[in-house]
């Protein structure tokens, strides 16, 4: 593996475990501001973790895109 490589790697994970928090904390705070529980509540709140995790991930990669060509 080359060098460069290990980094991205590791900026991946790292972006990854990132947006999934983001989306947990997001979706948590969704469903705890309605009052909801149970099953039909963690089915929410994996769908809005998902929705706003990729969002997040979209953004934060295409934001670094950019600042990287600016350079």
């Amino acid at each position: 593996m080359r060098r460069f490589q290990r980094g991205s790697i590791l900026s991946s994970v790292l972006g990854i475990v990132v947006c999934g928090a983001l989306g947990g904390v997001a979706a948590w705070a969704v469903v705890t501001l309605m009052g909801w529980d149970g099953t039909f509540a963690a089915i929410v709140a994996a769908l809005i973790g998902m929705v706003v995790a990729t969002a997040s991930w979209t953004a934060l990669t295409s934001l670094l895109r950019m600042l990287r060509r600016a350079r």
